[in-house]
């Protein structure tokens, strides 16, 4: 078995709700989690609004962490703005690319994932991020492409796996329902028992959970929770989601679809 923690953070580009832009900030708060793998979102690179600077590489070089995998969402000139898989063991990207929108609202912000294969001990990991739309319908249509052959259909399912990020989706929303027929909430079965998973956003009095990690059947979750602290609380207007996983490669994961067809697994009782 291996182990290892990972965090989702949606930055808000490095703006803090004090209104001041610090990558470096951002970085003491990833720092303070201890992760080995970092999922962010909304990163601003060669943005004028941010100095110029490649924010992605910023955090990356205040960790220590020598593997910076950003894809943009959205590119204007040499702008770029999206999200990043951040970490200091060997990675390389497998697929990154844009998510479907609504056809008919070309104008709204464009959505994306990546997706990462990170050597652990014992071998390698999946790692996908994401940030879904505002919309109810636009998420949809996102989650059934991560979840199509395109994306999760398409991973080996000996590997074991995790989608992290943004959804902007309640738990028990038709969102997160659907990701959870074929992953498990790593945030509800890390959670302290009798205590229900403590919400994201915002960041200075949280009242939304829509920042979610979920993980294959290969993992265990001895722990997940928001991080709170002094810093967090001021550094984004999300708080950073972080979960202890424990991999164990005996166990055999369902692959989530062959041919586009999902293959349904059986429910996960913490997460109904």
């Amino acid at each position: 078995m291996s182990r290892l923690r990972i965090v989702t953070y949606n930055v808000h580009r490095c703006l803090g709700v004090d209104g001041r832009l610090s990558p470096g900030r951002i970085a003491e708060v990833i720092a303070e989690t201890k992760a080995d793998v970092v999922a962010l979102q909304e990163l601003d690179v060669r943005r004028v609004r941010s100095g110029g600077i490649d924010q992605a590489e910023a955090v990356a070089r205040e960790l220590g962490m020598g593997n910076v995998h950003f894809h943009p969402a959205l590119k204007v000139m040499e702008e770029e703005y999206g999200d990043a898989i951040i970490t200091a063991l060997p990675s390389k990207v497998i697929k990154a690319s844009a998510l479907p929108g609504l056809e008919r609202q070309p104008r709204i912000e464009p959505r994306s994932a990546i997706w990462a294969q990170i050597e652990v001990d014992g071998g390698a990991i999946n790692v996908i991020n994401t940030h879904f739309g505002l919309r109810r319908w636009e998420r949809r249509a996102q989650a059934r492409c991560l979840l199509g052959p395109e994306w999760l259909g398409h991973a080996d399912p000996a590997v074991p796996l995790v989608l992290a990020g943004d959804f902007n989706s309640f738990p028990h929303g038709t969102v997160c329902g659907m990701i959870r027929r074929h992953l498990r909430d790593a945030h509800q079965l890390g959670s302290p028992k009798r205590r229900r998973p403590r919400r994201t956003y915002p960041s200075g009095f949280p009242v939304f959970r829509i920042d979610h990690i979920f993980v294959s059947s290969h993992f265990s979750v001895p722990s997940a929770d928001t991080h709170r602290s002094v810093l967090s609380r001021a550094a984004s207007d999300h708080l950073p989601l972080v979960a202890e996983l424990v991999i164990d490669r005996q166990i055999a994961a369902e692959p989530v679809s062959r041919g586009g067809d999902f293959v349904r697994s059986p429910p996960d009782r913490l997460t109904r």
